[in-house]
C-alpha cells in the first residue's frame, strides 16, 4: 500500500530537519533514499547539509555534472555503495536496490515535468515507483500543487502541515506597491531603493527578483518604431549588452547588436529591463556593496553557481539578483529584504497554470526573507495593486488562493478534477500542421467524454522557423481519455508525415 506523505506549510518551516529525520530512521534499517529537487542549483547546498548529518554516503546525480562523475554516481547507487541519492529529474529512475523512501522536494515545481522527447512529471513517476516498492514517499512544499491538495482532500495523501518557521524566526511583512505613476529607475521604485538603502546599512542583505535575464527584452528604434525580432520565432530578440549581442530565448539564435537603426539610421532604445540592466544600475546606486547576480548567463561555468551561494551565505555579497533559480529551496539567514521588481508577468495570461505559477513563485521569492532572527519584509511592485490574486495572497496567504483556485477549475471542468492532455504538431508548413490536428480531433470527438479543443495557434505561434498548431483535450476520467489517446495514436502512428512532428502530452503543465 502506498504512503504518500505531503508536507506543507510556511517558507523556511525546517522541512529538510523533517526530511533528515526520516531519512535517518530509514538508514538505520539498512534501506537506501532517493531525494528529488526540481533545479540543478538546489543541489549543492542539499549535498552539503545532508553530508553533514548523515556523512559521506550522500551522492548527487544532475546534468551538470560531468559525463565520469554522472555514471559513477549512477553506479554506486545502482550497486548500494551509497545510501541516499539527490537528484533531478531523471534521477528517479535510478535503479536503487535497497530503496526504502523517496522525498521529492518542491514537489509543486514545474521543473519536474520532462517537457519534450520522452515526457514525463518525476513526481507522479516517483509516486508509481513507490507504489510498486510497497514504501512511502514525502512530497515537500510551501506551496503545493493543486494536485497535491486535491489528493490530501480525497484521503489518498496525509497532510502534515508545519505552521510556524524553524528556530523561532518571523514570517516577512509583506507589502504591495502601487507603481502607477511612480518614478522608476530601471524598474525600481524610489520606496524600494529606500527600503534597500535602510536594510543595507543595518547589515541586512537583499534580494531582487526579475524573472527576466538579459539587459532589455526589447531594442527598437525610436523614430521609425523597428523592433529587433527573431528571424525564425515569433518573439522579440532580448539585448545582452555585456556581450553586445541581442539573443532569442527561444530557439537560441543571436547576432552583434546594430550601432544605428537598419531602417532610418536613427539611434536605438531599450526598453523594460532584465537582470543584467538591474546590475548595472545597482553598481552605479550602491558601489559600496558587493553585488551577485544569479541567472542563466552568469552560472554557464561548472562550479560558478556554488562560488555564488558560497559568497551569499558568507555575507560577500550584500545584494543579490536573481531569476527563478533562487526562488525556493535556499537558505540565506542574512536576506532581511526581497523585491519582487516585476509581478505582473504572470497576472495575464492565456494559460489557465499561470495564476498558480505565479502565487507558487510569489510565496517562495518571499519566504526567502527573514529566515533567522532578522525580521524580514517583501515589497511586490505593481502596476496592478487591486489585482484578486494578489489580494488574496497578501490578505489570506497560499492556502486560501488554493482553494478557491481548485473550486474555480472544478466548475471549469480542468485538471486537477478532471484529466487532460495535449497534442501538438509542428511544421515548417502552417497548413500540413493544422491540417494533422483536424484530423486527430475528429478522432478524439468520436469518444463520448472527450472534448477536443481546437486546433488552435500555440501561443508562440511560430518557434525555430516551424508553425506551431495544438489542440487541448479535456475528459470526464482517466480511462476515457486513455482508451481515446490510445486509439488517436494507433491511428496516426504509422502515418507518413514528411517534416510534420507531432506529440501526446498527458497531464501538461504548459500551454506554450
Amino acid at each position: 500500500m502506498l504512503c504518500a506523505i505531503s508536507v506543507g506549510g510556511v517558507t523556511g518551516s525546517g522541512k529538510t530537519e523533517v526530511y533528515l529525520a526520516v531519512i535517518g530512521k530509514v538508514l538505520a534499517q539498512g534501506r537506501q533514499v532517493l531525494v528529488l529537487v526540481p533545479e540543478i542549483a538546489l543541489t549543492p547546498q542539499l549535498v552539503e547539509r545532508f553530508q553533514r548529518r548523515l556523512g559521506n554516503t550522500v551522492a548527487c546525480l544532475h546534468s551538470g555534472m560531468a559525463a565520469g562523475a554522472r555514471l559513477n554516481a549512477w553506479l554506486d547507487a545502482a550497486e548500494g555503495r551509497v545510501s541516499v541519492l539527490i537528484g533531478t529529474r531523471s534521477a528517479v529512475f535510478t535503479p536503487m536496490p535497497r530503496l526504502g523512501l523517496i522525498v521529492v522536494d518542491e514537489e509543486h515545481d514545474d521543473s519536474l515535468k520532462q517537457q519534450e522527447g520522452f515526457r514525463y512529471h518525476a513526481r507522479d513517476v516517483a509516486i508509481w515507483r513507490a507504489h510498486q516498492c510497497r514504501i512511502p514517499v514525502v512530497l515537500g512544499s510551501a506551496t503545493p500543487s493543486l494536485e497535491s491538495l486535491l489528493n490530501v482532500q480525497r484521503g489518498r495523501y496525509t497532510h502534515l502541515t508545519l505552521r510556524q518557521r524553524a528556530g523561532g524566526a518571523k514570517l516577512p511583512a509583506i507589502r504591495v506597491l502601487d507603481m502607477r505613476r511612480q518614478a522608476v529607475r530601471a524598474g525600481l521604485s524610489d520606496l524600494l531603493i529606500e527600503r534597500m538603502r535602510a536594510h543595507l546599512l543595518d547589515g541586512g542583505q537583499v534580494l531582487l527578483f526579475l524573472n527576466r535575464r538579459g539587459y532589455a527584452p526589447v531594442l527598437m528604434c525610436h523614430a521609425c518604431g523597428w523592433v529587433a525580432e527573431c528571424r525564425h520565432c515569433d518573439a522579440y530578440m532580448t539585448l545582452h549588452r555585456g556581450a553586445g549581442e541581442l539573443k532569442c530565448h527561444h530557439c537560441g539564435a543571436f547576432e552583434r547588436v546594430p550601432r544605428r537603426c537598419p531602417h532610418c539610421e536613427a539611434p536605438l532604445i531599450s526598453a523594460g529591463q532584465g537582470t543584467e540592466q538591474l546590475d548595472d544600475v545597482l553598481q552605479s546606486i550602491f558601489p559600496e556593496f558587493g553585488i551577485e547576480r544569479i541567472d542563466r548567463d552568469t552560472v554557464n561555468r561548472r562550479g560558478a553557481l556554488e562560488t555564488k551561494l558560497r559568497h551569499i551565505r558568507e555575507g560577500r555579497a550584500q545584494i543579490v539578483i536573481g531569476t527563478q533559480m533562487l526562488a525556493k529551496g535556499h537558505d540565506f539567514p542574512g536576506m532581511s529584504l526581497v523585491g519582487i521588481v516585476d509581478a505582473d508577468q504572470g497576472l495575464f495570461s492565456s494559460d489557465f497554470r499561470a495564476s498558480e505559477r505565479l502565487a507558487q513563485l510569489v510565496v517562495q521569492v518571499a519566504g526567502r526573507a527573514g529566515r533567522a532572527e532578522r525580521a524580514g519584509e517583501v515589497l511586490i511592485q505593481t502596476y496592478q495593486p487591486e489585482h484578486p490574486l494578489l489580494q488574496t495572497l497578501v490578505l489570506k496567504g497560499y492556502p486560501a488562493f488554493a482553494q478557491a483556485l481548485l473550486e474555480e477549475r472544478r466548475m471549469a471542468r480542468l485538471p486537477p478534477h478532471y484529466p487532460a492532455a495535449m497534442v501538438r504538431a509542428d511544421s515548417p508548413k502552417p497548413e500540413q500542421a493544422e491540417v494533422f490536428l483536424q484530423e486527430a480531433a475528429a478522432l478524439l470527438a468520436n469518444f463520448e467524454g472527450v472534448t477536443p479543443l481546437g486546433p488552435v495557434s500555440a501561443p508562440m505561434a511560430r518557434r525555430a522557423g516551424r508553425y506551431r498548431f495544438q489542440v487541448f483535450v479535456q475528459a470526464l476520467s482517466r480511462p476515457v481519455l486513455h482508451a481515446a489517446l490510445d486509439h488517436l495514436v494507433a491511428q496516426l502512428a504509422e502515418r507518413r508525415t514528411g517534416r510534420l512532428r507531432w506529440s501526446v502530452d498527458v497531464d501538461p503543465v504548459d500551454m506554450y
